[in-house]
């Protein structure tokens, strides 16, 4: 079972809810979040996009802009080389389209994950030297393409890097030696010289700083004010799907920008909710993480993500709709092949000595290479351990990674570099090549050099309040909408009561994999408690105890046109 631990963190409570507007136990939700500066509260709960950060603030922001500015008023060819997922084709869609409207020749070439690999690599080089491009600027990639660089550099052509992954580095007596590409700039919030105030967004958020930072110096905001609120929508729609923190910035961004998705004017994305079902619908990041984004990774991960910048830039509802279907039932094919790559990894780590490693190396030679990184976290998640899922691509292993948050996966991947051909990634998340004949010894470095202790392996539970459910009103659950939105980073406040006693349960689901009871709390009230996980396991535990204690959240729930407080279980003791 996971380590239950109660927040208490210290303020005073009164003031910051009188101070706010709030009640008090919003007040200790938002210090739990670590907010503790008065500037810093009332951008949380009322920061707008005015607050979003001056885009010059970006090391080589300026230089950039310099640099681009006469290439584009000559009318000179841009060529945009972004990424498959959802984060390089949010951005590779706003370049291209920002560029074009302040009057450039831009036009984008998103990498084949199988035939091409990540990001910026020699064939696409050669391919934009082939066509007579002189200007290439990257997104979502690039910082560590010092090679393609200096090869494009070779063949005449000047490259502006626009990425958010982590600076790659060598180690020198103890000491880190950040290794910049030889590019013309390079605008990287990971960049260690960068004073940027909020280094965790995504590479499309650069994109959309570069184009804010353009029309700025073109003097074009009000013509560009429209277009500009439509990129917060594709740079809301890559935080949510790159799974960046929401907080500070991307808090804003993202609450902005679903928004705007709710009424978009983008026929792509309209033809996608109606696909989806997520037409006329409240959004959340849980619609577009879990529904939405996937199709629109889809397409990079079985296909080509040309496809998916196909829909966000066509303009005929007809070809969108088309599109959108195809994304959502390559979308469908893929969930079945995650399915039985996952039940074979399970049973390699069930039946194996791996089991015992700290880091897991899983080498699943037939699945998908476009599948690695989500197998590796529906693994991580099960076992709350960082995982690696290696596959054989054309040429020699291909792999994902997926971590846990005491476990920085890229800085212990950077040990073991020797070992790859070409990786990159950053705390959570990475990616790498390497050679067959190198997996094992992979496996084992990784894991002699690992330091994780088993407690930072068990999975915690923070509880913010110990709160009795009788707290629980109309106005409360209103309250907390406040917090909204939810995700990483920004998690849905967790509440426990002790006491609670079982009446009756009702199994539901094809796959019985949801409950609904009525339960009893000390002070005698009866309610309705849903639980969605393992309601068998959970139904042996209760029934031979006369009380638990349960960590749970309450939101509103609607059925049949009426309005009901649902108070959810996540987890018990």
């Amino acid at each position: 079972m996971a380590q239950w631990f109660l927040t208490a963190k210290k303020a005073d409570f009164e003031k910051i809810g009188a101070r706010f507007g709030i009640s008090p136990i919003l007040a200790r939700l938002i210090r739990n979040r670590d907010l503790v500066e008065e500037n810093e509260i009332r951008m949380f709960l009322y920061g707008g996009p005015e607050e979003l950060y001056d885009p010059f603030l970006l090391r080589d922001m300026e230089k950039a802009v310099k640099f681009l500015s006469p290439k584009i008023k000559s009318g000179e060819r841009i060529r945009v080389i972004g990424d498959y997922d959802i984060d390089g084709v949010c951005a590779s869609y706003i370049l291209v389209k920002g560029l074009r409207a302040l009057g450039a020749d831009a036009d984008a070439a998103i990498p084949h994950r199988i035939k091409d690999g990540y990001g910026l690599n020699e064939s696409l080089v050669e391919a934009a030297a082939e066509e007579g491009i002189r200007t290439i600027v990257t997104c979502d990639n690039g910082i560590a393409a010092a090679e393609q660089i200096a090869l494009a550099d070779r063949l005449g052509i000047e490259t502006v890097v626009t990425d958010h992954h982590e600076v790659p580095f060598a180690e020198k007596d103890g000491k880190k030696e950040y290794l910049l590409p030889p590019a013309a700039a390079v605008i990287d919030p990971k960049r260690e010289d960068c004073t940027y105030p909020f280094k965790g967004i995504c590479g499309a958020v650069v994109a959309y700083k570069l184009i804010l930072a353009l029309v700025k110096r073109f003097g074009k905001e009000k013509e560009c004010a429209g277009l500009l609120e439509e990129f917060l929508e594709f740079a809301a729609f890559a935080t949510v799907g790159d799974v960046m923190e929401l907080k500070d910035e991307n808090r804003i961004i993202v609450k902005t920008g679903l928004s705007y998705m709710e009424k978009t004017k983008n026929t792509g994305l309209r033809a996608l909710f109606l696909a989806t079902g997520l037409a006329e619908k409240k959004l959340s990041p849980y619609h577009i993480g879990f529904i939405a984004g996937p199709c629109l990774n889809a397409t990079g991960r079985l296909d080509t993500a040309a496809r998916a910048l196909e829909l966000l830039q066509t303009t005929d509802p007809a070809k969108a709709a088309e599109i959108a279907m195809d994304l959502k039932e390559l979308n469908e094919a893929r969930k079945e092949l995650t399915a039985k790559g996952l039940e074979q990894a399970v049973e390699l780590v069930e039946n194996t000595d791996l089991k015992n490693d700290r880091v897991l190396v899983l080498f699943l030679p037939e699945c998908h290479e476009s599948l690695a990184g989500i197998i590796a976290g529906r693994v991580r998640e099960k076992y709350n351990k960082p995982v690696f899922v290696l596959t054989r691509g054309e040429e020699g292993i291909k792999g994902s990674g997926r971590s846990i948050e005491s476990y920085h996966m890229y800085d212990n991947m950077t040990a073991c570099s020797y070992l790859f051909t070409k990786f990159g990634g950053h705390k959570m998340a990475a990616g790498l090549s390497m050679k067959e004949e190198d997996v094992d010894t992979f496996r084992k470095q990784i894991n002699a050099k690992c330091t994780l202790t088993p407690e930072d392996m068990e999975e915690k539970i923070h509880i913010d309040i110990a709160l009795p459910l009788s707290y629980v009103t109309k106005a409360f659950v209103e309250e907390l909408e406040k917090l909204e939105p939810f995700g990483v980073g920004n998690p849905k406040p967790v509440f426990a009561q002790k006491g609670i006693a079982v009446l009756s349960e009702q199994i539901l689901g094809k796959n019985r994999n949801a409950g609904k009871y009525r339960i009893r709390d000390s002070e005698g009230k009866v309610y309705e408690l849903m639980y969605f996980g393992d309601v068998e396991a959970f139904g042996k535990y209760y029934r031979e105890r006369e009380s638990i204690f349960i960590t749970y959240y309450p939101s509103f729930h609607e059925y049949m046109g009426k309005t009901s407080i649902q108070i959810v279980m996540q987890d018990y003791k």
